[in-house]
């Protein structure tokens, strides 16, 4: 039985935020991978647009998420569903680190508006 311990997690940095990775290939995951985000006050990451489905978790803290154009204010115990093919920003206008979880399919691949495709070590 594959565990993750906590201590064994791997830790990413990217656009201004934390990423700890808790399960993918690497971790012996064979379809799905999920992270921890820490997203830092003030922090605005860039759109993307997404080649996987991602379930987005705000597990702490208060953000802005911007999906396809429409802004939704998001707390704690939120949940946002993102398709594939969906263009997503998010920024934290707040005073404190907002948290949360995410999980989706190994391979998701993330398209910058400038062309610029990034392949997330969290899902590779």
């Amino acid at each position: 039985m594959p565990v993750i311990r906590s201590s064994d997690a791997v830790t990413h940095e990217m656009h201004g935020a934390r990423f700890v990775s808790h399960a993918g290939p690497r971790a012996g995951s064979r379809e799905l991978c999920a992270w921890r985000g820490e997203i830092p006050a003030g922090t605005a990451a860039p759109a993307h647009t997404v080649s996987h489905e991602e379930i987005f978790h705000l597990l702490d803290g208060e953000l802005l998420i911007t999906l396809d154009g429409r802004t939704e204010r998001v707390t704690a115990g939120d949940t946002v569903i993102i398709n594939r093919g969906a263009t997503v920003s998010v920024e934290n206008p707040t005073d404190r680190t907002a948290v949360s979880w995410v999980t989706t399919s190994i391979g998701l691949r993330a398209r910058l508006a400038d062309g610029t495709v990034l392949t997330p070590p969290l899902a590779d």
